[in-house]
């Protein structure tokens, strides 16, 4: 079955610029902070974690198998697609097999903070959004497969949070809640939507994460949440207004030893090529709304990366666990890799201090190491495609990436 039959509605629009690759000597705004003793903080993000629909039926508490797609009318479709490309899934799963390998990447990286985009509505409740074809949602019950990841913080400004409704949305919000979750970008209300949500950092200093949506995802402007309806920070567009609008949010929680993550959906599924909107509107949080890592997703694979005034711009993090597997179409992407980003900052300042990259790939839904020939892919394609000057993308110890400059 093709990809293209499954994922038909995704919206795919044309970027505008291309990535370049600058191999001049880098600008003192480019210039990367040399490795020291400095206090300093390991952050994990991750760009899509769909654990609905397939995923949902193969955990221990599967909810409604029933979708309304026009390919499939059954969760179970995925599952049996997974396992003709790789192999049985045993069923039902424990919580932790969908993480696989990344379980102990992340032990070892000791991340004070772990924050993912979460692509599913977690609800019982609700009805399919009307006209939008694609739906997922994941039983509230099998909520213990992120928190067997100790994940912090769920962003929700995405094109899939709303598949099932207010209703669908009102559960997703309480079930996370309840679950000891903090979330971004979705809210009972407009300020509730944009309001940061804050993790206390071990010792002194906290990370604000404001997460925002735009329509070029496939977020349908229906979602957006106002001063009366429920919904997801919406972004109109990517203006001097729209800079200035999170810049106040900043200021408005920022303290002392603080770090702001801003996270984007945007975008389309496929494709490097780098918006010049996108690219200016994240220098401009970087350089006018004191942000401290802008970290994006929307696309089903990585895109390059930049490092602006001294700061990380990943620009899209790529899936990194969804019930793909089996459906063929844009291979030349190679769709079935993955990456987790571990960005550590320095506390005072918010610049990059380092930043490793852990290859994997998608396997009977769990993730597992790549290989030798993955990981050269990989590190290839994001030398091409990132605006890295004076830094390189090289392979380190345990099977990871790091990015290295003199």
């Amino acid at each position: 079955m093709k990809r293209r039959d499954f994922l038909k509605y995704s919206v795919s629009l044309p970027l505008a610029a291309t990535a370049t690759v600058n191999h001049s000597a880098p600008s003192r705004e480019h210039m990367q902070p040399e490795k020291s003793d400095r206090d300093t903080v390991t952050l994990f993000v991750a760009g899509d974690v769909m654990t609905g629909r397939g995923i949902d039926q193969a955990l221990p508490h599967p909810g409604d198998p029933r979708i309304f797609e026009p390919y499939s009318r059954s969760a179970h479709d995925y599952i049996r697609l997974a396992e003709q490309a790789h192999g049985r899934i045993p069923r039902p799963v424990d919580f932790t097999w969908i993480w696989g390998d990344a379980l102990a990447a992340l032990e070892r990286a000791v991340p004070a903070v772990r924050i993912i985009n979460l692509e599913t509505a977690v609800t019982r409740r609700g009805s399919p959004w009307p006209r939008k074809g694609i739906q997922y949602r994941m039983n509230p019950e099998n909520i213990p497969c992120l928190t067997a990841a100790a994940i912090d913080c769920c962003v929700l400004a995405n094109n899939h949070v709303l598949d099932w409704g207010y209703p669908g949305l009102e559960e997703t919000l309480s079930s996370l809640a309840d679950a000891g979750l903090a979330t971004a970008g979705a809210g009972a209300d407009r300020a509730t939507a944009q309001a940061p949500a804050v993790l206390t950092l071990p010792g002194s200093g906290r990370v604000l994460v404001i997460a925002g949506g735009v329509r070029s995802s496939g977020i349908p402007s229906g979602w957006a949440a106002t001063n009366e309806r429920p919904g997801l920070y919406l972004l109109e567009d990517l203006s001097n207004d729209t800079v200035r609008d999170i810049a106040a949010l900043v200021q408005a929680h920022k303290r002392a030893g603080d770090l702001v993550v801003v996270s984007l959906h945007w975008g389309s599924n496929w494709g490097y090529p780098i918006p010049v909107a996108h690219r200016r509107f994240a220098h401009a949080l970087i350089g006018e709304a004191d942000v401290d890592l802008v970290y994006g997703h929307s696309s089903h694979h990585p895109l390059g990366m930049e490092i602006y005034q001294g700061k990380p711009i990943l620009y899209g993090c790529g899936d990194l666990i969804n019930d793909y597997e089996g459906i063929s179409g844009h291979e030349e992407y190679r769709s079935e890799l993955a990456l987790l980003y571990l960005v550590t900052l320095e506390q005072a300042s918010g610049e990059l201090v380092s930043l490793e990259l852990v290859p994997l790939r998608r396997r009977r839904f769990s993730l597992q190491r790549a290989d030798r020939d993955d990981i050269e892919w990989l590190g290839k394609m994001l030398a091409r495609e990132s605006r890295l000057p004076g830094a390189r993308i090289t392979p380190s110890v345990n099977a990871s990436l790091r990015l290295e400059w003199t």
